[in-house]
C-alpha cells in the first residue's frame, strides 16, 4: 500500500451500519493521475466505501490517507476542500436552477478570491470537454437529457478544482452508446485536469476500458485486484460480470 504515487491509500476499512457490517477490513489505493474502478453486484459495498471515503460514513476501523494526510474522520467538507470532489448516484443536480447556476455552484468550497480568479478558465476547460454545455447555461438542468445531466454534474465537481474524483455510477440510466462516450470524456477529464478517479461501476465492461486499476467486491470483501489484464482474464470475473 505505500508508494510515492499512491494518492488516496485506504488500509483495513469497515463500516457499519447499525451492526450491521457493510466493509470487512478493506484495503484500497488509488495512483495519482490513473482511474482506480470497484467493481460489484447491488449490495457489495461500493456506494458504502465512497461514502465513507468522501466522509457521509465514519469507519468503525481502519485508515483514509489521501495526499499523506489523514481524513478518516473529517466532515465531509473538509475533504472536499482538501481535494476529492464527489459525483453521487443519480446526479443530484438543482432540477429548477438553470446549468451555469449549478456549474457556478460547485465551486463553493473555494474562496471568494479564488472563485473570482479561477470560475471563468475551468468553465472555458468545461465547456471544451462538454461542449453542449456551452450551449445551454440558461436551461433548467431537469430539462436536459440524462446523458447532459450526468455531464453537467461532472462538470460541477470539476468546478472545485478537485485532485480525485468519486464517481458512483456514471453510467447508470444512459444508452450504451452513450455510456461509451462518457467514459472516454472520464478519461479525457482524468488527462486534462491532471485528476485520479476512484470509479464505483456495475458495468464491468465500460469500467474496465477506462480503468487502471480494478478492485471487485463481495459483501463488502475485497476478493479479487488488480492490473485490467490481471482481472479480465480471471474466470470469475468472466462469469460474473462479462457473460464468460
Amino acid at each position: 500500500m505505500k508508494g510515492k504515487n499512491l494518492q488516496l491509500i485506504v488500509e483495513g476499512l469497515s463500516t457499519f451500519y447499525g451492526e450491521a457490517q457493510a466493509l470487512n477490513d478493506v484495503f484500497l489505493s488509488v495512483a495519482n493521475h490513473q482511474v482506480a474502478a470497484l467493481l460489484g453486484s447491488n449490495g457489495a459495498g461500493k456506494t458504502t466505501m465512497l461514502k465513507t471515503v468522501t466522509g457521509f460514513l465514519r469507519p468503525r476501523a481502519g485508515r483514509i490517507t489521501f495526499e499523506g494526510q489523514d481524513i478518516t474522520h473529517l466532515a465531509p467538507h473538509r475533504i472536499i476542500r482538501a481535494g476529492i470532489a464527489s459525483v453521487p448516484e443519480g446526479r443530484q443536480l438543482f432540477g429548477k436552477m438553470s446549468v451555469a447556476d449549478n456549474l457556478l455552484l460547485g465551486a463553493y468550497s473555494l474562496t471568494k478570491r479564488k472563485r473570482k480568479a479561477f470560475a471563468r478558465p475551468r468553465l472555458e476547460m468545461i465547456f471544451k470537454l462538454f461542449p453542449v454545455l456551452g450551449g445551454r447555461m440558461t436551461q433548467r438542468s431537469e430539462t436536459l437529457s440524462g446523458g447532459e445531466q450526468q455531464m453537467l454534474a461532472l462538470g460541477r465537481a470539476l468546478m472545485g478544482n478537485p485532485k480525485l474524483l468519486a464517481l458512483d455510477e456514471p453510467s447508470l440510466g444512459l444508452a450504451p452508446l452513450l455510456v461509451s462516450q462518457m467514459m472516454r470524456l472520464l478519461r479525457q477529464a482524468c488527462a486534462e485536469f491532471g485528476l485520479s478517479v476512484l470509479l464505483v461501476e456495475q458495468n464491468a465492461r465500460a469500467a474496465l476500458k477506462i480503468a487502471d486499476t480494478i478492485y471487485v467486491l463481495e459483501r463488502g470483501i475485497v476478493v479479487l485486484n488488480g492490473t485490467v489484464e490481471q482481472v479480465e482474464s480471471d474466470p470469475r470475473i468472466q462469469k460474473a460480470y462479462l457473460g464468460g
